[in-house]
Parts: C-alpha cells; structure tokens; sequence
C-alpha cells in the first residue's frame, strides 16, 4: 500500500518549491518564476488521462504568458483518486484529472453517473456530459472547495477476470472483484453476485498479482496501459458503466489567478477533454486487437438484458438516492 505520510510530506515539500523564487519541481528557471500548478492522475503517462493532462499542460504554456506553468504527475505519484480529490479540496495539491467514480466522496450525488448501463453507448453519454445536465453536474463540487474545469474520459468499462469467461451475471458468483471506491459499484457488482470491494487504484495491479482479487473492470485504454493482461487472463465485454473523468483544479487556487488565467484554465480543461476522448476512441479501435496480441481471451457475448435486469431490487434505491427525475432524464436525453 501507498505510504501515506510519504506522499503527504512530497505534497508539502513540492508546494513550498513552486512557491519559492528559484525553484521549481522540474525545472530551475534563472528569470522570474510562473506559478507552478501540478497536476496529478493515477494512469500512466500513455493513457487516456496522460493525453488529456498533457494538452491541458500545453494551452497553457502557449496562452498564459509564462505566468503559469502545469507539471505533470502521472501514475499515481500524487496518490489515489480519493486522496487526490481530498488534496486539492484542501489546497495541498493544485490539480487533478479524475475519474468520475471516486466523486461519491466528495459529493455523493454524481455517483448518479456510476449507475451499470445508465447510457445507451459513448455517444450519448458525451452529449449528456456536455449539456446543461453535466455542466450542473460538475458544478456541483464547488463548495467542496474544488473548481471543476472540464469533463474528459476515462472510457466505457469492461470486466477482466484471471479464471473464467463472463457471459451472464451468475458467472460473477463469489468472483473477489476490485472496483473503484464508489458504493454505486460495489452494491452493483454485489447484486451480480461478485464478492466486489473497493481498492484505490494504484495499489491495482499488485493486488492482482498477488491473487487478493481475480477480477477488476476498467476501459480498454486502462487495461492496455497498466499492462493487466499480464495479470488477466479474460477481457469481458460487459461496458457496464461509461466512466466520464473531470479536470479538477482547488479552490483556493484558482481563486488567486486573475480572470484572464482562470479563462484560460476552463479553455485548457475543454482542450484536455477532448485529447482524452480522441485517445479513448483510437484505443478502443486498436486495443482489442492489441490485447487479443498479448494473449488476452476476448468474450463479446454478453448477455446486456440480464445483467440489466438483476439490477432491478437496486433501482427503487438509486431513485431515492438521486431522484427518479434525474434518472429519467439522463436516459431519455437525446431520444
């Protein structure tokens, strides 16, 4: 597991360098310094989520004038998503490129997103995100002392597995699943019959190999990038839930920029976005081949109808949760 006090004490030494004249966590610059914002994703730089950051980072450069600069933290340097999304509410970590399914904790109402087979397919899922809909969504998070810049993409979700094909929600039974720390999942996944548990994600892989869990479900892009083929056997795919991801930025910070820079940021969080789907979409297309390459076992016959349906004891629950309304309305949205 990550060390905790270790990762607390980079933050802390990190932000007090991007403050000091002279210094700077990458780079020593002789003239004045731009502020440094760093911004942190548990993905590998050559992902989905290291796309996005990187246009992100570079908008910057080309149209704040020097004045601020983005640094880079991939795979999970900076920690988990949760620990990330508690540090930049704090202020003690500037940026962070999320996915969706960790929002739960800081505003529990957006794990609506979380729900298995809420969207159609990608496509609908990006025109509610970019809506009205997803805009209140995102703002949603602002008094939790977190700005959100921009959704972008993690990708539709698939079921790997070390031991067995998934074709219908009994082949889940007493299956020791890693999800993402969002209690929509874990109760979903439990209503599959899966004996599913969160896990933050960089300590994943090692659980894998270990044998602590035989099963996790991430996009293609993810998979391909944090190499689980090495420690999966089976890509099933179920495209269970579209993982939407948001370009957070604190508060507090972004409070102290000046209007212009502020702009640019919310210009820099679309720019971002759009990278991090057309990485998805190149990655979807070229991945399952790829993967199939690596010696992965694909299986494309999933029974939708029945994981939808053992869904059903769960829907009064997530109507109360996040109103009928709600629901409603994001599956009804563009028919």
């Amino acid at each position: 597991m990550r060390n905790r006090t270790s990762r607390r004490h980079f933050l802390a030494g990190a932000a007090a360098a991007a403050m000091m004249p002279g210094l700077s966590t990458r780079r020593a610059y002789s003239t004045v310094q731009p502020q440094v914002l760093r911004l942190g994703f548990t993905n590998p730089r050559d992902s989905q989520f290291g796309a996005g950051a990187l246009e992100l980072a570079t908008y910057v450069e080309r149209n704040c004038g020097g004045r601020l600069r983005v640094e880079l933290y991939p795979a999970g340097e900076t920690g988990g998503e949760l620990e990330m999304c508690q540090d930049v509410a704090a202020g003690t970590l500037e940026m962070t490129f999320a996915s969706s399914a960790v929002f739960a904790a800081i505003e529990p109402e957006l794990s609506i997103f979380d729900i298995p087979f809420l969207f159609r397919d990608v496509a609908h899922a990006r025109a509610v995100l970019d809506s009205d809909i997803g805009k209140a969504a995102l703002a949603r998070v602002e008094p939790k002392g977190i700005i959100g810049l921009a959704w972008g993409e993690n990708g539709l979700r698939h079921l790997t597995t070390s031991d067995r094909a998934v074709h219908r929600p009994e082949d889940l039974k007493n299956l020791k699943l890693r999800v993402p720390q969002s209690e929509v999942m874990v109760a979903s996944f439990k209503a599959f019959g899966a004996d599913a548990g969160p896990l933050p994600f960089p300590d994943l892989y090692s659980a894998l190999s270990s044998g602590a869990f035989q099963a996790e479900e991430n996009p293609i892009p993810t998979v391909l990038a944090a190499n689980f083929d090495k420690v999966q056997r089976y890509l099933c795919l179920t495209g269970h839930v579209y993982s939407p991801a948001a370009f957070l930025i604190s508060k507090r910070v972004f409070e102290r920029l000046t209007l212009e820079d502020q702009q640019a940021l919310r210009l820099a969080g679309v720019v971002g976005s759009k990278a991090s789907r057309v990485y998805v979409d190149r990655a979807e297309k070229n991945g399952l081949e790829e993967l199939r390459r690596r010696g992965m076992k694909v299986v494309e016959d999933i029974d939708r109808p029945a994981f939808v349906a053992s869904l059903a004891s769960l829907e009064s629950q997530f109507q109360k949760q996040f109103g009928k309304d709600k629901i409603d309305a994001i599956r009804a949205f563009g028919k």
